[in-house]
């Protein structure tokens, strides 16, 4: 599965985000409800999730109404498979929390379904820099977080149910991850958040872009609600830090040891006039075209590694591996309902399907009106089992005429 920058703003043209938006202000765009469906479902959530042994207190986390549940009291104590004592979340445990309103937090899931994976590419093939994903699992009326900012741009795509962000107008300076922003207390945020700038509601489709720095929080508004938030960690000026570290481990006089200090004015003088051959060293280096050579490639590659495996190729036994162009497509393709509010109906000795939004209805025989019940009562559903529970119908031809209609998007399993 392939996307692009273009694909996730579209109908927004990348160059109007980039003069307008990056890094200057939040951006909410509206979208239909099959343009994520592909990134992530409930089906794969719990997939994910029972790989039991990927998963630890610090991979996964619950929080109950802005207050994180102690790892203790949702994990039980394991071994890894590396053979180390730790924390492992509990099937039971974990869902007594999410019965009494917990919201999950799956965290670094960006490499662990080609729809996750997808996203992250499309934001670092962009340039924007390294992209981490979150996914946030909400119930209603229950909010996880209080306002706050992160320290990275996020990307946030909504792809179940519906969420209410509020927006606030204040902004951190460009905050890092380092205790002197991490020890800001509540009060701190509470006070620099400044007043609420906008209320967007999203739904399945929609994106969200906040600039690093920027106060906001969410509550869920529909029963459940699902969103991977994409943390994109730019390159900073500090990273160009390493880059002259780097190229200083090679100049001597970076080597040689500092004038020690034994309280004279003398000696002051000495070390200051040190400091300022070295800076004026550096600003030399500055200009070096192989150090500016080695900043543009850190700047370029600033990225995540994932994927790219295809051991049978790579031992010349097979051709490569089938592209997207066969993803969604037979009986292990999932097909998810997309248009909530579809339902058919009965018009005299006929049956439709009739969608949310009025518009042309879709003719059905009483035996595709039962199974396409069937179907919009579910999250998701592949061929297999709708030729288990519907045998007398065509699976495939009614799969294909329900996502013609946009009823159904199909997607990876």
């Amino acid at each position: 599965m392939t996307l692009t920058l273009a694909d996730l703003l579209a109908p927004m043209a990348p160059e109007t985000f980039f003069a307008e938006y990056h890094d200057r202000q939040p951006l909410h765009l509206r979208g239909e409800a099959a343009k994520f469906a592909s990134v992530l479902s409930w089906r794969q959530i719990n997939r994910l999730l029972d790989m039991t042994h990927i998963w630890t207190s610090h991979s996964l986390r619950l929080v109950l109404d802005g207050v994180p549940v102690p790892p203790e009291q949702y994990c039980v104590r394991a071994t890894t498979r590396e053979g180390v004592p730790g924390l492992q979340p509990d099937a039971r445990r974990v869902q007594e929390w999410v019965r009494r309103g917990a919201s999950v937090v799956m965290n670094d899931v960006d490499s662990l379904t080609p729809g996750l994976a997808a996203v992250s590419e499309a934001l670092e093939a962009a340039g924007l820099g390294k992209a981490q994903a979150n996914v946030y699992i909400s119930w209603q009326s229950h909010k996880a977080f209080p306002a706050h900012y992160d320290t990275h741009d996020v990307w946030a795509v909504q792809v179940e149910g519906e969420k209410t962000w509020n927006i606030w107008e204040g902004r951190a300076e460009w905050p890092i991850a380092h205790p002197a922003f991490r020890a800001e207390g509540q009060e701190h945020h509470e006070r620099a958040k400044g007043a609420l700038r906008a209320r967007v509601v999203m739904r399945p489709g929609d994106l969200l872009y906040l600039p690093r720095g920027w106060y906001h929080d969410a509550l869920a508004e529909a029963p459940a609600s699902v969103h991977v938030a994409y943390g994109v960690h730019a390159p900073l000026g500090m990273d160009f830090l390493q880059v002259l570290l780097e190229r200083v481990l090679h100049d001597v006089e970076f080597r040689k040891p500092l004038p020690r200090q034994d309280g004279s004015a003398a000696a002051r003088f000495a070390l200051t006039a040190r400091a300022a051959q070295l800076g004026g060293r550096l600003a030399e280096l500055c200009r070096d075209p192989a150090v500016t050579a080695a900043l543009e490639r850190m700047v370029r590659e600033f990225r995540f590694r994932r994927g790219g495996y295809d051991l049978l190729a790579a031992r010349g036994l097979a051709p490569p591996a089938a592209g997207d162009a066969e993803a969604g497509r037979g009986e292990d393709a999932v097909f998810r309902v997309v248009a909530n509010g579809a339902r058919p109906v009965r018009r005299g000795a006929e049956f439709v399907l009739k969608g949310p939004q009025g518009g042309a209805a879709l003719p059905l025989s009483a035996a595709e009106a039962a199974a396409a019940g069937w179907i919009l009562a579910r999250p998701d559903v592949t061929e297999a089992e709708l030729r288990a529970a519907h045998p007398a119908v065509d699976a495939p031809g009614l799969l294909a005429r329900l996502c013609a209609a946009g009823v159904l998007a199909a997607v990876a399993a």
